[in-house]
């Protein structure tokens, strides 16, 4: 089969320019200008040129178009919220003045209106450059390679002064110093220049660096939309403990049929449990052994919370660990420091079966870490062991036990699986599990 040549332009037959037919008065009379082809072959190679600098690659498919308008969710109050920000996001592609801030929880579709933003302005002839955080800070590392084709200067001020430039995952990156201070070089350049900028992140911005955070929040500059919020119900369960909802004070059993000093206990450790959950302040350390109640009791404290309106996060500390070793799979939807840093984190944490965990080193660091940094910032934190104060680890316990911060109670009761007959313990009995 023979190839088929390209057919020539009739006006300009292959030159590329024409004369326009003006009579001979007129100002252009006699200039050349470009002819239909050759301006559709311009259009066309300013087109690649700019998505080539836009780095979007395969999120070139993400547009306005085919987005819905709605979001993902079903939440007719999610709904409204991704309505606005859609809106929002479709007029500064118009238009794009000062910054928007998309904030959201994983999978509502931040990264997706940020992305229908660069590619409304490349189609519009705007160059927009549109970069994931994380990768970023990889890249200006990278520059420090002898084999870098480009160097660290070069690659940072070209992201600095991009004209429009997108920011997607802020706050995934690993919070280094040399990490926080290169985004807050780059952020504050384009905060006093006034640069256009969209930015996504799934943390609250006042749980950002409190630089970045001040200039993020600038009413005069930025908008900030909530595309999704993490709803408290969302806080229980997320490590699939969905069974630990139906645990609430009320369906806490006395069990009379104890000694009158072991119901005492139990009535003890309900009140402790039921005081800290009306105001979660300082840590409530519950021992005891298994079956004790200590369980009920604190996914009762979280239930109270979430019905409040209130986040709250429960954990089961062997399936936390689990969850983080997953996320080291290239599988995982979710990172490592997104994890963590949500427990981490957490305005309420309960943090079940502490000291079940397998005692690796990695382990022992996690936990510390987690442990150590509520102790620092104070946050409202439960904990239940069946183990004792001398088992666990001493950098963890010397904080469990500090009587500034930490109440320690122990359920000395013997496990309520023993209240039932033999013949009640082949039927399942709904409501009393305890621990």
């Amino acid at each position: 089969m023979s190839e088929k040549l390209p057919q020539e332009c009739p006006l300009c037959k292959g030159a590329g320019f024409v004369y326009p037919l003006l009579p001979s008065g007129h100002p252009d009379f006699g200039r050349v200008v470009p002819c239909q082809c050759t301006k559709e072959e311009l259009a066309e190679e300013s087109l690649s040129r700019l998505q080539r600098y836009s780095n979007l690659g395969p999120l070139s498919r993400l547009t306005f178009d085919n987005l819905n308008p709605k979001g993902r969710t079903s939440d007719p109050r999610g709904q409204q919220r991704f309505a606005q920000a859609y809106e929002g996001a479709k007029a500064f592609a118009e238009d794009p003045q000062g910054w928007l801030v998309f904030c959201g929880v994983t999978g509502c579709g931040k990264t997706h209106l940020a992305a229908a933003i660069a590619n409304h302005c490349i189609l519009k002839g705007r160059p927009a450059l549109f970069i994931v955080v994380p990768d970023l800070l990889d890249h200006l590392r990278a520059t420090f390679s002898p084999q870098s084709e480009i160097s660290y200067d070069e690659l940072f001020d070209q992201v600095r002064n991009a004209p429009i430039l997108i920011l997607d995952d802020l706050g995934t990156q690993t919070s280094t110093p040399w990490a926080k201070e290169k985004l807050y070089q780059i952020i504050n350049h384009r905060y006093n220049t006034r640069l256009p900028t969209v930015i996504t992140t799934n943390t609250p911005l006042e749980e950002l660096d409190e630089r970045l955070h001040t200039r993020l929040a600038d009413a005069d500059l930025s908008k900030v939309y909530l595309v999704e919020k993490r709803e408290p119900e969302e806080y229980i369960g997320d490590l699939g403990l969905e069974l630990l909802g139906k645990m609430d004070f009320q369906n806490f059993e006395k069990r009379l049929n104890l000694p009158l000093e072991k119901q005492r206990i139990l009535e003890d450790a309900y009140k402790l449990a039921r005081r800290f959950a009306e105001a979660p302040e300082g840590w409530l350390v519950l021992m005891g052994p298994n079956g004790c109640g200590k369980t009920h009791l604190a996914a009762a404290i979280a239930n109270h919370q979430l019905r409040e309106g209130k986040p709250a996060f429960f954990v089961v500390v062997p399936d936390f660990l689990d969850h983080l070793r997953s996320t080291f799979s290239p599988d995982s939807k979710v990172t490592y420091d997104e994890l963590f840093e949500r427990v981490k984190k957490a305005p309420l944490l309960i943090l079940d079966d502490f000291g079940e965990q397998s005692s690796t080193p990695w382990a022992q660091e996690k936990l510390y870490q987690v442990i150590n940094y509520r102790y620092n910032a104070r946050l409202p934190t439960v904990i239940t062991t069946c183990f004792s104060l001398g088992e666990i680890e001493t950098r963890i316990s010397s904080r469990m036990v500090d009587p500034r911060i930490s109440i320690v109670f122990n359920i000395d009761v013997p496990d309520f699986r023993g209240d039932f007959t033999p013949s009640e313990r082949r039927k399942p009995h709904r409501g009393r599990r305890m621990g």
